[in-house]
């Protein structure tokens, strides 16, 4: 019927237990208040903790080298031009890429020999090194570190390579104790990276001019002749970059600089979550507390 209205009885028990849980929580609500005070004092000693610790922590500094892919115009222009042509030759005069010398950045062995090369070990693990008898402090040569563990401190902790592939540049990073040492192995990083790049490419192009002289002394196929003397060119031009360009690999748009501000501890970041943690644990407290109260009055005489 049109005037009739649907009424919905929800059972007792229902209605009984949305009672009994408004209960529970006004009742945790009001154990929370009263215990408030025991949640500030363990709140404000996880806070005393994290400031006395961010206080105590070593401070890191971060000094970034930005990069850009150096281009090696006509060399590379004339050698990606005359692939086919060496190819018909029997030929494979190589490229160089951008994505290499990511890679050389990124690598164990470039990170090997930039710690051998500044003699980085000792000042690397400082703790475990005697500077006036200049030896490790412990005989024991499980103790003593090595090449191994200090190219693993340097690549997980030290040296970060990240790019930016909108703006084509790569950024390489730093991280010490000390902002002038950070700043200075930055800047020696990418030399040495571009030093290595720049002498291997003139040790392979000696190689491939070697061996093309040799070719074209044993052909005499006129096209082939052609060919191999076009590479040669271009093999040459690779030889005379390499010799006179210190920016091989990579061309610096951004020194590194000796940076002011620390990059971590994040002190007022501990301090917050410190705190979070601190209240949570304390109100954790108070509601097992709480629980075991309850479970304690239900089971003496005439408890429910």
């Amino acid at each position: 019927m049109a005037g009739d209205r649907l009424v919905y009885v929800l059972p007792q028990e229902l209605m009984a237990g949305r009672r009994e849980e408004e209960i529970d929580l006004l009742g945790l609500a009001a154990t929370l208040w009263r215990r408030k005070w025991m949640i500030s004092i363990i709140t404000g000693v996880f806070v005393v903790i994290a400031v006395i610790y961010s206080l105590l922590a070593t401070e890191w500094y971060r000094a970034e080298v930005v990069l850009m892919p150096a281009k090696d115009g006509g060399a590379a222009g004339i050698a990606g031009r005359l692939s086919g042509l060496a190819a018909l030759a029997g030929i494979d005069i190589g490229s160089s890429s951008s994505n290499d010398g990511l890679a050389v950045l990124k690598s164990r062995a470039i990170a090997e020999s930039f710690i051998e090369e500044l003699g980085l070990l000792p000042i690397l693990y400082s703790e475990q090194w005697d500077p006036e008898a200049k030896r490790w402090r412990s005989n024991a040569p499980d103790e003593q570190p090595d090449m191994r563990d200090a190219v693993q401190y340097f690549d997980k902790t030290i040296r970060t390579v990240s790019e930016d592939p909108a703006m084509g540049t790569i950024t390489v990073a730093i991280q010490w104790t000390d902002p002038e040492l950070a700043a200075s192995w930055a800047n020696a990083f990418v030399s040495h990276v571009n030093e290595h790049m720049r002498l291997r490419a003139l040790s392979e192009a000696e190689a491939n001019v070697t061996y093309l002289k040799t070719a074209l002394s044993e052909t005499s196929v006129l096209t082939l002749q052609e060919a191999i003397s076009r590479i040669m060119e271009s093999e040459m031009q690779k030889l005379m970059l390499a010799r006179g360009n210190d920016e091989f690999a990579f061309r610096v748009i951004d020194r590194a600089v000796v940076p002011k501000q620390r990059f971590k501890p994040h002190r007022t970041l501990i301090v917050l979550l410190a705190a979070v943690l601190g209240g949570m644990l304390a109100s954790f407290v108070v509601l097992i507390r709480y629980l075991a109260e309850i479970q304690k009055s239900s089971v003496r005489p005439g408890g429910y």
